[in-house]
């Protein structure tokens, strides 16, 4: 089976009335990126982000998978499909894809805010401050902030180098390290994208880019690829 590598953003959730992580306009649910998403920001006032991301969970409990995310558990009779998102919430897990890769962190667990590598998969929507760790230390979410390492990169240059055929959806491409994800494929691997936007592809050969949401754009891509 060819190997099917999907990078997704954004704009695979949008239509499930997520916004994950931050827009143009570097707000994340009119809230400044940098006052809720940063260690600056944990270290400043840890009740507001503590609630920021309790109203997220919140949030993404009333969420459904969408077409787009079905489709790409639908691709998986015909490809060996490996996922890579950017995104936060578990909408892919919810669509049973088997193989994602979080490279931002997951929404659904916390961590202690001494030893990261202690994680909790979420047990309640709504956290405080007074949930601790094994450690004694308060539980912060288990979210790669701005600022701080990305544990599961080398992991996805791996899979990327991997590729067969890459698609990307519904990220402009403008996060890094994610965004330099697009560098590590082979040559000539054919790539597309889906985003209603303008993407900058001008470096990138072999391109087909999709201008649709993300779930009118799965749909043509399934056609695509089916044939």
């Amino acid at each position: 089976m060819k190997k099917l590598i999907i990078l997704t953003g954004a704009g695979i959730s949008a239509e499930s009335g997520i916004k994950t992580f931050r827009d143009s306009d570097g707000l994340w649910e009119n809230h400044n990126v940098m006052d809720v998403a940063t260690p600056e920001a944990w270290e400043k006032n840890p009740q507001l982000v503590t609630d920021f991301y309790n109203e997220r969970r919140i949030q993404l409990s009333k969420s459904k998978p969408n077409r787009a995310h079905l489709i790409l558990k639908e691709l998986e009779k015909k490809f060996d499909v490996k996922i890579i998102t950017q995104n936060v919430d578990d909408l892919h897990e919810r669509a049973n894809s088997k193989n994602i890769y979080h490279l931002h962190g997951e929404l659904n667990k916390m961590r202690s805010s001494v030893d990261e590598n202690l994680i909790y998969k979420t047990t309640k929507l709504e956290y405080s401050l007074e949930d601790k760790c094994e450690k004694g230390s308060v539980l912060r979410p288990h979210i790669v902030w701005f600022g701080e390492a990305v544990p599961m990169i080398d992991t996805a240059i791996d899979i990327c180098k991997e590729a067969d055929i890459l698609v990307i959806i519904g990220t402009g491409l403008n996060v890094y390290p994610a965004a330099g994800l697009v560098n590590y494929i082979k040559d000539n691997t054919p790539i597309y994208i889906i985003d209603p936007a303008e993407v900058n592809i001008s470096n990138m050969p072999n391109i087909t880019h999709i201008k649709n949401k993300a779930t009118i754009g799965c749909e043509k891509l399934m056609e695509i690829l089916n044939k």
